[in-house]
């Protein structure tokens, strides 16, 4: 059942004193590089003063110690576990993660994600009453390529909720349910679905806003492909997308 009652926004203007929250935060990377490496570092500094940190990096070794050095005293770094199989790196990670979390509420991110405490907070309060919750990412910065994205964005919203980078959940309930299938390619739809099909309760708040990093234009580009495979999982949104050039031609057609 999704959770659509009104919430208050929370106030992104307010400053109080830092405040530990009894969550977990669970960010799957392989990094093939280390650029952007100081950036998510800067951010993982400012996270950890608020949540628990578990950061699941199935990098190469030379950049999985890079990373180790830099993570050290910020974060719990650790591998995922070779018990697990999965085509599914990321879902590997989640399972490997959740597993090591210390707290009953848990927020999975990619790692282009980017929270703020009182998004973190809202996340919170929510997963008192429901068992799985779905923010909405927002772009920012907004090179071209994702203003593009953000019309895709915005026409999902209003059908039910965009996909976004991130996902909350009941470790309970994920590990009651025996996490979801590490062999899938829409990972995210592949949880709800799991979430839903053990009876959870689910919140899709449109209020609930959360930062995201744009990729680079070729990285946008590279992606079409796989987001389009994606949506296999979703027969009716594949064929309504496949139908608005036809749809659109026959329209100037007819004039």
């Amino acid at each position: 059942m999704t959770d659509t009652a009104a919430h208050p926004r929370p106030d992104r203007t307010a400053r109080s004193a830092p405040v530990r929250l009894p969550m977990a935060y669970v960010l799957p990377v392989r990094a093939h590089d280390d650029r952007g490496l100081d950036e998510l570092t800067g951010y993982l500094c400012e996270l950890s003063r608020w949540v628990d940190v578990v950061v699941v990096d199935g990098s190469a070794p030379a950049l999985f110690a890079r990373h180790a050095d830099a993570w050290r005293g910020l974060v719990r770094h650790v591998p995922p576990d070779p018990a697990l199989r999965g085509r599914n790196g990321k879902v590997v990670g989640v399972l490997t993660g959740v597993a090591l979390a210390r707290h009953e509420h848990v927020v999975i991110a990619d790692d282009d994600v980017r929270y703020d405490l009182p998004a973190l907070r809202a996340v919170h309060d929510l997963l008192d009453r429901v068992d799985l919750v779905r923010p909405q990412n927002h772009f920012d910065p907004l090179p071209w390529h994702a203003w593009w994205d953000t019309g895709r964005t915005l026409l999902a919203r209003a059908f039910g909720g965009d996909w976004p980078g991130t996902l909350a959940v009941r470790r309970s309930t994920f590990l009651a349910m025996g996490g979801y299938d590490p062999d899938v390619l829409f990972e995210n739809l592949e949880l709800v679905r799991t979430v839903r099909a053990y009876g959870g309760s689910e919140a899709t708040p449109a209020w609930l806003y959360v930062r995201r990093l744009p990729p680079t234009a070729g990285r946008f580009l590279g992606q079409r492909v796989r987001q389009a495979y994606d949506e296999t999982a979703r027969p009716a949104w594949l064929l309504a997308a496949l139908a608005v050039l036809p749809a659109t031609a026959a329209a100037l057609a007819a004039r």
